[in-house]
């Protein structure tokens, strides 16, 4: 029995947050273009997740463990969902300023 890409199981994933080399490599194999978290800074990308995932649905903590959903976060550098918007739309306007 074949066995599923890593980056849907436990192999693929990153215990902190997001996906581990491994989780990345087996992403791009399937067409996928995935790259690392950017932690600090304006990027545009990293507003844009922090925008994206900010909105999501679903809970931060699940039977008193932060979810994926959570430690993905923490991995962009927020520390909660309404963090996560408040530091998108701030890197957004210093980005728009500077341009």
């Amino acid at each position: 029995m074949a066995r599923s890409p890593a980056w849907t199981r436990k192999a693929g994933k990153n215990p902190e947050g997001g996906l581990n080399e491994a989780g990345r490599r087996s992403a791009k194999a399937q067409g996928m273009n995935l790259k690392r978290p950017v932690k600090s800074g304006d990027n545009p990308r990293r507003a844009s997740f922090l925008a994206r995932m900010g909105g999501m649905p679903g809970l931060e903590y699940k039977n008193g463990e932060p979810t994926r959903l959570l430690l993905s976060l923490r991995a962009w550098g927020a520390s909660s969902k309404a963090d996560a918007k408040k530091k998108a739309a701030a890197i957004s306007k210093r980005n728009k300023a500077s341009a």
